[in-house]
């Protein structure tokens, strides 16, 4: 309450255009900015087939979400949320994605959302992706994400309704238990749909007005398309990843060198296999 949060501290020195622009676009998806980014899977596929001689089954999802951990370390502007006009910063890196229990249209979804502290290489995040997918495949009870969802969808309703509304009014003015937090997977840095498990292209998906997600990465089936190498126009195996970012958590100037260098570790991966010595730290 009163700009005080339990899960990110407020930034007191803003410049002052910065200090306007969320009260011009108070809600998420109005201000949202959308991109197409283009990963050459040559280096990747290069790379899984190297791990998979020395018996390290690495992917292309555990590539990106230790790419989204380490960008986020680097730059930690990223990893800032706008919540009731007023801009936060995190000292954890989260990142949501949703899996399927089984295959089938029938089947049951889940949301995972992992925690980081941000030093970690692309084996200990994919430890901990393969763990928690493992645990929500082969578990006979649902996690607190389920358990919470579930309580709620047996209310009325009228009652869900103004229930969620409570919420939100509680998560505006930081008063939201640490427990709904926690279980959301609405309260992170980044979230995932990894579109390319069920065969389908990239999508811009929208940012959460719920909860504090300030960046959303889509995960397209990879396609042959043309590029320029060498002077030449030559065929390559093309994954697409649409980005959809708050623009109100850093400039243009920032988050555009921040993607590129996010593109540049996506198609680089072995530097990820060293542990960073600590994130850059969000100076207030």
């Amino acid at each position: 309450m009163f700009g005080k949060r339990s899960d990110g501290k407020k930034i007191k020195t803003i410049d002052p255009f910065f200090r306007l622009i969320p009260h011009i676009m108070f809600k998420r998806y109005d201000a949202s900015n959308s991109l197409n980014m283009k990963v050459n899977c040559e280096t990747l596929d290069a790379y899984i087939a190297k791990k998979r001689e020395e018996d390290v089954s690495i992917n292309y999802m555990h590539i990106i979400i230790a790419s989204i951990v380490r960008i986020f370390a680097l730059r930690p502007q990223l990893n800032r949320f706008v919540m009731n006009g007023r801009l936060y910063k995190r000292d954890k890196i989260y990142v949501s994605f949703s899996v399927k229990k089984r295959l089938k249209e029938e089947a049951e979804e889940t949301t995972i959302k992992l925690e980081f502290a941000g030093k970690e290489n692309i084996f200990e995040v994919k430890k901990m992706v393969d763990e928690s997918i493992r645990q929500v495949v082969s578990a006979k009870e649902d996690n607190s994400t389920d358990k919470t969802a579930r309580l709620f969808a047996h209310l009325p309703n009228f009652l869900l309704k103004y229930s969620v509304k409570f919420c939100k009014f509680l998560d505006r003015h930081g008063m939201l238990p640490k427990a709904l937090i926690k279980a959301s997977p609405f309260h992170t840095s980044c979230f995932l749909t990894n579109l390319k498990s069920i065969h389908m292209n990239y999508i811009y998906h929208h940012l959460y007005d719920f909860g504090t997600t300030g960046m959303f990465v889509s995960m397209g089936k990879e396609a042959m398309e043309p590029i320029v190498k060498d002077g030449q126009v030559v065929p390559a195996k093309i994954m697409n990843l649409g980005i959809v970012a708050d623009e109100r958590c850093c400039d243009g100037f920032y988050h555009a060198n921040s993607l590129r260098l996010f593109k540049r570790i996506i198609e680089n991966p072995s530097i990820l296999e060293k542990n960073l010595d600590a994130p850059v730290p969000d100076i207030d």
